[in-house]
C-alpha cells in the first residue's frame, strides 16, 4: 500500500496521497482529499468537503469540518478547533459552509480556535490557545483572545 492506515482507524476516503500515515481512532469521510506524506495523529476527524495538502501534520484531537482547506507544509497542533458556521443551529444547515484557508507553512498552536471564513496567511504562526476571529496576514504571529498580531516571522524561516 502507498500509505499507512492503522487498523483501528475508520477511513472511507480513497483519495490519500503516497506516504501518508493515519493513526488509530481517526475518522475520515469518503469525499475528503488528503495529500502526500501527511501525518494524521490519533483522534482526528475529517468531514467530506475537506482538502489537505502535502506534508501536513494534524496532531491529536483535530477536527476538520466541511469547507476547511489546508495548504502544503502546514502544522496543526493538538486540539486546534475549527468552526465552519458563524450562526449554527441544530439541524439547520447552510447550502454551503464558509471556507477557511490555511496557507502554506502556517503553524497553529495547541488549543487554538479558528472561526469560519478566514485565511491564515503563508508562514503565519498562531499561538497556543489563541482565538482567531479574523484573517491573519502572511508571516504574522498572533496570540490571545481575540488573537492580535504581536510580531512577524522572517519568511525565510518557512
Amino acid at each position: 500500500m502507498e500509505y499507512y492506515i492503522h487498523p483501528l482507524a475508520d477511513v472511507q476516503s480513497t483519495t490519500i496521497g503516497r506516504g501518508t500515515r493515519i493513526w488509530q481512532f481517526v475518522v475520515i469521510l469518503a469525499k475528503a482529499v488528503i495529500g502526500e506524506q501527511c501525518n494524521i495523529c490519533s483522534h482526528c476527524f475529517l468531514e467530506n468537503d475537506v482538502i489537505v495538502g502535502d506534508r501536513v501534520t494534524l496532531k491529536n484531537g483535530v477536527q476538520l469540518w466541511d469547507g476547511i482547506r489546508v495548504d502544503n507544509d502546514v502544522f496543526i497542533g493538538p486540539n486546534v478547533s475549527f468552526t465552519n458556521d458563524k450562526f449554527p443551529r441544530s439541524r439547520v444547515y447552510p447550502d454551503r459552509f464558509q471556507e477557511t484557508i490555511i496557507e502554506q507553512f502556517a503553524s497553529l498552536g495547541a488549543g487554538a480556535v479558528i472561526l469560519p471564513g478566514i485565511v491564515i496567511g503563508k508562514n503565519a504562526m498562531v499561538g497556543a490557545g489563541a482565538v482567531v476571529t479574523r484573517s491573519v496576514p502572511s508571516c504574522a504571529i498572533v496570540t490571545g483572545n481575540p488573537a492580535r498580531i504581536i510580531g512577524y516571522v522572517d519568511e525565510a524561516q518557512g
